[in-house]
């Protein structure tokens, strides 16, 4: 009968690659920490332009334009842009869909990054909706291609590689429980 030796010794590393990743990189612990700054600080931005645009707190949004008083989250915006794609998205301002689709991009990646829960989708999320906006602000005044959307969209894909949940936030538990979830879904969502 074969008996079943565990080498002590030798480090082992857990099934995904983003469940110790953290740890992993140079500083470990204060890495992990930093991160997990970064990660709740841009998801409160996120969240923040969702209030602000939900009950119109009078920052970006004035409050007779806020969504719950009637207003529309993207007529604003895209109804006065000036870039060249501008023919391409000023029909979609006000559009009922566009508006539900936004807020609610805004809502579940802002709550993903700063809970610290399915980074990987909060990562593709955010980036193609910063994406979408980085398109709309073309041609950039200030750099001919960099603007905070694609530092936005980069920080969103490396806090998502590097497992930024696990540290302040609830991006351990979120795996347990995903654990009996199937392949592609737990992929997608850890």
């Amino acid at each position: 009968m074969p008996v079943n030796v565990i080498d002590q010794s030798v480090p082992t590393r857990p099934a995904t690659p983003s469940a110790a990743a953290i740890h992993d990189l140079p500083g470990g612990a204060a890495a992990g920490r930093s991160l997990a700054v970064l990660r709740i600080l841009l998801g409160g931005i996120l969240l923040w332009a969702f209030a602000d645009k939900v009950f119109g707190l009078g920052f970006a949004t004035p409050t007779a334009k806020g969504w719950l008083a009637g207003g529309s989250p993207t007529a604003g915006y895209l109804g006065s842009l000036k870039g060249s794609l501008a023919g391409a998205f000023q029909p979609l301002a006000g559009n009922p869909a566009v508006d539900a689709a936004f807020m609610l991009g805004l809502l579940l990646v802002g709550a993903a990054l700063v809970l610290g829960v399915a980074l990987r989708a909060a990562a593709v999320g955010g980036t193609a909706l910063m994406f979408l906006m980085w398109l709309t602000a073309l041609p950039i005044k200030t750099n001919p291609v960099m603007d905070e959307h694609i530092i936005y969209a980069a920080a969103m894909i490396a806090l998502a590689a590097t497992g930024a949940g696990r540290v302040w936030g609830f991006g351990r538990r979120w795996t347990e429980r995903l654990a009996a979830a199937p392949t592609a879904m737990r992929a997608a969502l850890t």
